[in-house]
């Protein structure tokens, strides 16, 4: 039977309670799809093989973290797109546009224009100043103790935010495709990538994360393709069907739908814009190329593959509802005494919002289609939290031990036994937070994320590279001043403070705190730094030269001293 005569006229809709929904969906979503479990477990085999080549390749701290270097611009890119089309995009925001329609847009865009601010401000220097991680480019000529500790501690902060999403949809995903409980699944996602990462390194994740690019985008474009197909690839004809079937009609074509006040709207955006370069996992794949040259093209190509995968995921989006809104295998209904079917399109889709895209591949495509959807969704869960734990665990190995405690005296096995360590840890807290926040949009928490990426690494970075009078003391407190305060907001915000706590009102009335976070580490930093009158101060401003500039541009003596 196809999709569509699958379909139910429009009916009368109200709202139900969302605990009887909980307990309405849960035995819905029992049971195994066995077509779409084999293309899973063909994928999983499939990075396996590579997982086990990358093992025997990477003998080196170099490699372990970088893959040597030896990344071409292109492959790179493909990677970077790779780590960045994560849950929260492929799933969160097609389940964003689901229920919000026009406005669910506002994560894809923010995430996009990030970009000319990494291309412009951040690429090409970071190449050429650091080595393994962004710490190396903020502690340059900074004191590398007090730094790096900041470095980590933001680092760290903004991976478990990530991880949360990650952990959030890949469980709800095995959860859907297995039937087997969520913890139990999001337990089978953390061993996973503890193996991953632990065995391969950094080119076990790079080739994770290329393949599973190229899947996605084939999958996303194909799905995409299905939906306009079944409407004449007429988008107004498509468009025109969700408003009609959509509880709320016309108003998902209107901005407000997601986020409706406007100091929530520019805190979201800033955010997003800015938090794209501080996130650690992002920055590191500029290490695994050899030049600034190819720093610049990586992020030229995921530019390209990031702007088309977000035109896919408004299609995905809007298909999802015309497809799944009023169709029963797909919704869990309640028929009142009076013969009314009540459900709560934002609740009742068996899985959550965040499963509206495996739902709609199922719907255009069957089993296997579905299962392809699933490995390619699993993929992309499984390349992010590798390159998060990655960064987490570098953070620690890297900054923390060898340069803190060791004091660069550490050799290679040591260091590398260390991040292995912390991998297996990050995996135990990945778990562990997932679970806790198990009914929260996946985009939202990488939105958490970026805010805190925004408030506490961003600042340090962009004003080591280009504030010359930049103190060690300035940034130290400028740092945590911006990591407090993003964390502070975060729990006290309503998602977190009344939804996920329990409390009857919030203390903090906004979602995202990156409004009031990021210009406070701002003026903290420029604070701090003038107030510093100390000769170590000094020697630091005076380190803002020539040779540094040259250092982060690649110009001559007197290129750097005329830039």
């Amino acid at each position: 039977m196809s999709a569509l005569s699958r379909l139910l006229p429009a009916g009368a809709v109200t709202l139900l309670p969302l605990p009887v929904l909980a307990q309405e969906a849960a035995p819905a979503a029992a049971g195994a799809n066995v077509p779409a479990i084999i293309m899973f477990l063909v994928f999983v085999g499939l990075t396996l093989v590579v997982t086990k080549w990358a093992a025997s390749r990477t003998k080196s701290t170099a490699d372990f973290y970088t893959a040597g270097g030896g990344i071409t611009g292109f492959q790179n890119g493909m990677a970077i797109a790779g780590d960045y089309m994560s849950a929260a995009s492929f799933l969160g925001i097609s389940g964003l546009v689901f229920v919000s329609g026009f406005d669910g847009l506002i994560y894809s865009v923010g995430w996009l224009v990030g970009w000319p601010i990494v291309l412009f401000l951040v690429a090409e220097r970071l190449r050429n100043l650091g080595k393994f991680t962004f710490a190396d480019v903020a502690s340059y000529r900074l004191k590398q103790t007090p730094i790096r500790i900041l470095s980590a501690t933001g680092t760290l902060t903004v991976v478990a935010f990530y991880l949360i999403a990650q952990m959030v949809g890949a469980g709800k995903l095995i959860e859907l495709l297995f039937g087997i409980p969520y913890l139990y699944a999001v337990i089978l996602v953390g061993v996973m990538m503890m193996i991953y990462v632990t065995f391969g390194g950094m080119l076990a994740t790079t080739w994770v994360q290329i393949i599973k690019a190229i899947m996605l985008l084939g999958g996303a474009t194909v799905m995409a393709f299905l939906v306009l197909w079944t409407y004449d690839f007429s988008p107004e004809a498509l468009f025109r069907t969700a408003t009609e079937i959509h509880p709320d009609n016309l108003s998902i074509m209107s901005p407000g739908g997601l986020v409706s006040e406007p100091i929530g709207a520019i805190s979201l955006g800033i955010a997003l814009m800015f938090g794209t370069a501080g996130l650690p996992h992002i920055l590191m794949r500029f290490f695994t190329v050899a030049d600034a040259k190819a720093a610049r093209k990586s992020v030229f190509y995921a530019t390209g593959f990031i702007g088309y995968f977000y035109i896919l995921t408004f299609i995905i989006g809007f298909g999802a509802i015309v497809f799944l809104m009023n169709n029963p295998e797909f919704f869990v209904t309640t028929t009142g005494p009076d013969g009314t079917v009540t459900y709560d399109m934002k609740t009742s889709l068996i899985g959550g919002t965040n499963m509206a895209a495996v739902h709609l591949a199922d719907a255009v495509g069957g089993s296997l289609f579905l299962g392809f959807i699933s490995a390619v969704a699993f993929a992309t869960i499984l390349a992010v939290v590798a390159g998060l734990t990655l960064s987490g665990a570098s953070a620690v190995s890297h900054d923390l031990y060898y340069s803190v405690i060791s004091k660069k005296q550490a050799a290679d096995a040591d260091v590398i036994r260390v991040s292995k360590i912390s991998t297996i840890c990050l995996g135990i807290i990945a778990i562990i937070l997932g679970y806790i926040f198990e009914n929260q949009n996946v985009a939202f928490m990488v939105g958490l994320a970026f805010a805190v990426a925004a408030s506490v690494n961003f600042p340090i970075l962009v004003m080591s590279m280009f504030w010359s009078n930049l103190t060690t003391r300035g940034a130290l407190i400028g740092g945590f001043v911006g990591l407090i305060s993003a964390v502070t907001l975060v729990i006290l915000s309503p998602a977190v403070w009344v939804d996920t706590f329990g409390n009857a009102a919030a203390i903090f009335p906004y979602n995202n705190p990156a409004l009031f976070s990021v210009p406070l580490a701002f003026v903290a930093t420029w604070l701090f730094s003038v107030l510093d009158r100390s000769q170590d101060a000094e020697n630091e401003k005076a380190a803002f030269g020539p040779q540094y500039v040259r250092s982060q541009t690649g110009l001559g003596a007197e290129g750097a001293a005329a830039h």
